[in-house]
C-alpha cells in the first residue's frame, strides 16, 4: 500500500481580481435585477465596467508528501505556499486539477479559525476541538495538556476577544497541535508567538513527525525549516521550481533571492500591495553621506529609500520598515517608522526616506534586507530581498578585535568588573 498522504496532480487555483465584486443573491433579488437591468442601462448610459483580471495563484502543481515527512513549503511573498495550503486543508476548492489526502487533518493557518471571540478560552477548547474533529472524551482528556501548553491558564474563563494577540495563537496552535492529526499543517502564523513559544511550537511539530506523522510547514525562516523539515518544497509564481533535501532547497531559494536583489526595485515585479507608493531605489550611505557598497561592524550606516507616489499628491500616514535578515532568512531586527522617537513626517510626491543607524550592531557577514511601507494602514508595497548589506570588521568594542562569527549576528557593547 503506497505511503503517499498527500498528493495534487495538475493543480491549479485561479482568483478574478477587479471588476463587479461577485453577489450572492436570492431568487427574488436575481428577478427583481434581471427585470430592472435595462433600466439601469438608460439612466447610466455612459457607466463603464471594469474588466476582471485572472490572477493564477497556483498553476500545474504536482506534489507527492509520504507518511511521517516534514516538509517546509518556501518562496517569496506571492508564490502561492498560503494558497496551496489552503487547498490543502479544504478551506478553498482548485480551480482544476485535484487533491488526495490520506488521513486526518489539522491545520492552523490564520490566527484563531474558528473561535469565537464571545466564548472564554475553556469554552473555545471545546468548540475548535469539535470542528477540528475531537471527540469529547479526546478533548476530555487532553484538556489539562492543552492549557498547560497554551500558558493562558489564568484566563482560561475569560472571553478570548480580551486575549493580546499572542495568547490567541498560543490558544489555537495548542489546540491544533493535540489533535494528534496524520497530517498538521501550519503556515507562518508562529510569527506571531514569542520566542520561547516558537521553540516550544517547533518541539510540538518534531515531536508529531517523530511519531509517523506528516507536516507541512510554511515559514520565511530557514533557520527553522532546516531544523525541522527533512525535505523542502520551493514555490514561486504559483508553481513548483525545486523540490528536494532542504538544504539544497534553500540554497536554491536564497540564490533566487540575490538575483532578485540585483534587479533594480523600479524594474522588480516580485512585489505586493496596493501601488499607492512604490519604491524605486534603494542604497546605502556612510556617515558623510556618500554612496557606500560595505559598512563596518559598529559603525554608521543610512539606508536610502527612494519612492514615487502612484497619483502625484503627497503621502499622508505613511510608515515605513526595513527588515533585516540573517544568511538564512531568520529575522534579525526591524527599524520601523512609527515607533521611532521622531517618526516621519508627511511625505512628497516622490523623494527619498533614510533610516540612520548610528551604530551597527552586526558582525561582518551579508544580510538581506526587507523593506515595506503602508499608507493608512494598507500595504503599499512590499519587496522581500530588496538589497543585500555586506558588513565588514570594525571596531566594535574598541578593542581591535570581535567574536567569532558562529557566536551569533550580534555585537552589544559591554564592560567586565572582578571583585
Amino acid at each position: 500500500m503506497s505511503d503517499v498522504v498527500v498528493r495534487t496532480v495538475g493543480l491549479g487555483k485561479m482568483y478574478h481580481i477587479g471588476g463587479e465584486r461577485q453577489q450572492y443573491r436570492t431568487l427574488r433579488e436575481t428577478l427583481v435585477q434581471a427585470a430592472t437591468r435595462p433600466l439601469e442601462r438608460i439612466r447610466h448610459p455612459g457607466a463603464a465596467t471594469h474588466a476582471s483580471v485572472d490572477l493564477w495563484a497556483l498553476r500545474d502543481v504536482d506534489l507527492e508528501v509520504r507518511r511521517g515527512e516534514a516538509v517546509g513549503i518556501i518562496g517569496p511573498n506571492g508564490a502561492g505556499k498560503s494558497t496551496l495550503l489552503k487547498v490543502l486543508s479544504h478551506i478553498t476548492e482548485p480551480t482544476e486539477g485535484r487533491v488526495e489526502i490520506k488521513g486526518r487533518v489539522a491545520s492552523l493557518l490564520e490566527v484563531g479559525t474558528g473561535f469565537s471571540v464571545e466564548l472564554t478560552g475553556r469554552e473555545n477548547i471545546q468548540l475548535n476541538g469539535a470542528i477540528l474533529g475531537m471527540t469529547r472524551a479526546e478533548i476530555k482528556r487532553k484538556f489539562d495538556e492543552i492549557v498547560e501548553f497554551s500558558g493562558v491558564g489564568r484566563f482560561l474563563d475569560t472571553p478570548v476577544k480580551r486575549y493580546s494577540s499572542g495568547m490567541f495563537v498560543r490558544l489555537a496552535f495548542a489546540v491544533a497541535a493535540h489533535l494528534e492529526p496524520e497530517i498538521l499543517i501550519v503556515d507562518e502564523v508562529l510569527a506571531v508567538g514569542d520566542a520561547s513559544f516558537q521553540a516550544k511550537c517547533l518541539g510540538k511539530m518534531e515531536d508529531v513527525a517523530g511519531h509517523g506523522r506528516t507536516v507541512l510547514f510554511v515559514s520565511h525562516n530557514m533557520a527553522a525549516v532546516t531544523a525541522l523539515c527533512s525535505r523542502a518544497v520551493l514555490l514561486d509564481n504559483g508553481g513548483v521550481v525545486e523540490s528536494g533535501p532542504t538544504r539544497e532547497v534553500i540554497d536554491a531559494y536564497l540564490q533566487r533571492g540575490k538575483e532578485a536583489s540585483s534587479t533594480p526595485l523600479a524594474q522588480r515585479t516580485d512585489r505586493s500591495g496596493t501601488g499607492s507608493v512604490r519604491y524605486t531605489s534603494i542604497g546605502f550611505e556612510d556617515a558623510t553621506g556618500n554612496a557606500a557598497t560595505t559598512v563596518t561592524s559598529g559603525g554608521p550606516v543610512t539606508v536610502r529609500l527612494d519612492y514615487q507616489s502612484a497619483d502625484g499628491r503627497p503621502v499622508h500616514h505613511a510608515v515605513v520598515q526595513i527588515a533585516v535578515r540573517g544568511l538564512f532568512g531568520q529575522p534579525l531586527f526591524i527599524c520601523l517608522s512609527r515607533v521611532a522617537r521622531n517618526g516621519l513626517p508627511d511625505l512628497a510626491p516622490s523623494g527619498s526616506i533614510r533610516c540612520h543607524i548610528p551604530v551597527l550592531p552586526l558582525l561582518p557577514g551579508v544580510y538581506t534586507l526587507d523593506i515595506l511601507c503602508r499608507v493608512d494602514g494598507r500595504r503599499s508595497d512590499l519587496i522581500n530581498h530588496a538589497a543585500e548589506l555586506t558588513v565588514s570588521e570594525g571596531d566594535f568594542f574598541g578593542s581591535g578585535k570581535l567574536p567569532a562569527s558562529e557566536c551569533g549576528a550580534f555585537l552589544v557593547a559591554h564592560e567586565w568588573e572582578a571583585t
